[in-house]
């Protein structure tokens, strides 16, 4: 899930970030409200996670340009103001849902989770079977037989990414947009190096693999191997 975190304070948007990544999320983060509305209109995120009070423009026409633009992108606005009024505010220039600061961040993942959810796209359960496998979305825990497969929060991601998808054909370019960040240098082969660990992982000793390769168009996840 690639998510946009928009926070001005340094400090907060590098420790939000940090927790948001550590949970298998890839995070971008705009610091202003042009920047914020520049990425909307141009990336394809799964989420929006929107301070009220930005330099250059505020939370609020962030929202409202979005949804003026089309954009049905879940939208959790952050502020300070523990007012009815801005609370109101907020959810009517377009936010899905709102969360004052302070806050637990237990608290932001879960409503995180079920905006995505709710959202547009196709419904994520607690839990996702795929043939063998069996994954728990909350606690990013994956197993095969009963046995549980450790994998990296990049790695799962990716494995959560394709599950979603299953039987479905999903390109390089589908995978770095929701699994990776800007980091992403697209000349490289940083896809497919986590491709061939999950293989490892999560296929049988005979070597059958679950994660198949459609030679110029992408990946996708079967239910049985092959």
């Amino acid at each position: 899930m690639r998510v946009l975190l928009v926070e001005d304070e340094p400090a907060a948007a590098q420790m939000l970030a940090k927790g948001l990544r550590e949970h298998a999320y890839a995070v971008d983060v705009a610091i202003d409200g042009d920047d914020a509305s520049f990425r909307l209109a141009t990336t394809d995120y799964d989420a929006v996670i929107l301070d009220v009070m930005l330099p250059r423009k505020d939370g609020l026409s962030v929202a409202r340009e979005a949804r003026g633009a089309g954009s049905a992108v879940p939208i959790l606005m952050l502020t300070a103001r523990d007012a009815v009024l801005a609370r109101i505010a907020g959810l009517d220039s377009g936010a899905d849902d709102y969360l004052t600061k302070p806050f637990d961040f237990d608290e932001l993942l879960a409503r995180l989770r079920a905006l995505i959810r709710r959202g547009i796209r196709a419904p994520l359960p607690e839990r996702l079977v795929v043939g063998s496998l069996d994954m728990d979305t909350r606690s990013r825990q994956v197993s095969k037989h009963g046995r549980v497969i450790p994998l990296t929060t990049r790695e799962y991601a990716l494995l959560e990414f394709l599950a979603r998808r299953t039987g479905q054909v999903v390109g390089r370019a589908e995978i770095a947009e929701h699994v990776w960040d800007q980091s992403y240098d697209p000349l490289s082969n940083v896809i497919d190096v986590y491709v061939q660990r999950l293989r490892r992982k999560i296929d049988d000793a005979r070597g059958d693999s679950l994660i198949r390769t459609r030679r110029g168009e992408g990946y996708t996840l079967a239910t049985t191997a092959a």
